[in-house]
C-alpha cells in the first residue's frame, strides 16, 4: 500500500520541535519531502525555552532517517519578505509544493491586566500575522501546482474562551476565521484550507513549569472561571502524534472534499 503523501512536498512552520516536528516526521513517514521552517532563536517574554538551531537540526536528522529530503529554513514567520524568498528557494530545490501547515505559535499566559502591550502584539504577530504570512508566501506555489491543502493550526482557544489567555485566544480566533476566508477564495484554485484545534498537548510550550505556574497563579485570583476547560474522554490531554494524524488527514486525499472546516482534536474540551 502506497503512503498517503508519496512524493508530495509539505511545508511546516514551527518545525524545530513539539507539534511541528511531529508533523514533519508524520509526513516523511507517509512519503513526503519536507520544508521545515523555524525561527530557531529567541522570542522576547516567552515563559519557556525557545527553539534552537540544534532542535531544527534534530528534526532534519529524524526526517532523513525516513529516507526523505528536507530543506530547513531558519526564518521568522513575522517577516514576509524573507519568508517568501526562502520558501521560493526551497520549493525550487524540491520541485514544487503540495501541502502547507502553518503551525508556528507562541503562548504567553497572564491574567487580563497583566498582559502588556508588547506581549499582546507579539502574540498576534507570531500566531496570526505569521499564519497569514505563511499562506501568502506559499499559496502561489500551490496554485502553480494545480491545487493542494493548507492546514492552519489554531487551538481550542480558537473555538472557545480559554481563561487567562486574552492575547492567545484573540490570536487563535483570528486564525480560525482566516482559515474560512482563505478556503472561500482559494477554492477556485483547487486549494483546500482547514483549521486544526488541539487541546492540551505536552510540548515545550505547555510542559514548562513556569507556564503552568502563571496559569495556576491567575486561577487563584479568579477561581470562578478556572474550570472552563474539561475533557469528555478519560484522557490527560493529547499527544503531538494525535494532532499530526488530524493534520495528515486534512492534507491527504482522504479529505478531498473537506474545506473551510475547524477540526477539534481535544477530547471534547471545546464542548464543555
Amino acid at each position: 500500500m502506497a503512503e498517503r503523501m508519496q512524493d508530495k512536498v509539505a511545508l511546516i512552520t514551527g518545525a524545530a520541535r513539539g507539534q511541528g516536528r511531529s508533523h514533519a516526521l508524520a509526513f516523511a513517514q507517509e512519503g513526503a519531502d519536507v520544508i521545515a521552517v523555524d525561527i530557531a532563536g529567541p522570542i522576547r517574554n516567552l515563559p519557556y525555552p525557545h527553539a534552537t538551531a540544534e532542535d531544527l537540526a534534530s528534526t532534519v536528522a529524524q526526517v532523513e532517517a525516513f529516507d526523505r529530503r528536507i530543506v530547513p529554513i531558519e526564518a521568522d514567520v513575522r517577516n514576509l519578505d524573507i519568508l517568501r524568498e526562502r520558501v521560493r528557494a526551497a520549493v525550487n530545490e524540491l520541485g514544487g509544493l503540495d501541502v502547507v501547515v502553518a503551525n508556528a505559535g507562541i503562548c504567553i499566559p497572564a491574567a487580563w491586566d497583566a498582559v502588556t502591550e508588547e506581549v499582546f502584539r507579539d502574540t498576534l504577530d507570531v500566531n496570526t500575522v505569521g499564519a497569514w504570512n505563511t499562506v501568502m508566501a506559499s499559496a502561489p506555489h500551490l496554485i502553480k501546482r494545480g491545487g493542494g491543502s493548507i492546514v492552519l493550526v489554531s487551538s481550542v482557544a480558537g473555538l472557545k474562551v480559554v481563561p487567562f489567555m486574552v492575547n492567545y485566544t484573540a490570536s487563535k480566533f483570528a486564525v480560525t476565521g482566516m482559515g474560512k476566508a482563505f478556503a472561500a477564495e482559494l477554492g477556485m484554485h483547487g486549494i483546500r484550507v482547514n483549521t486544526v484545534h488541539p487541546g492540551g498537548v505536552p510540548t515545550p510550550m505547555t510542559a514548562e513549569g513556569t507556564t503552568m505556574q502563571i496559569i495556576a497563579d491567575a486561577a487563584r485570583l479568579n477561581p470562578r472561571i478556572a474550570g472552563m476547560m474539561g475533557d469528555f474522554l478519560p484522557v490527560d490531554g493529547q499527544e503531538p502524534e494525535d494532532i499530526s494524524a488530524a493534520v495528515l488527514f486534512l492534507a491527504s486525499d482522504d479529505s478531498r472534499n473537506v474545506t473551510g472546516q475547524a477540526l477539534a482534536v481535544d477530547a471534547g474540551a471545546t464542548q464543555y
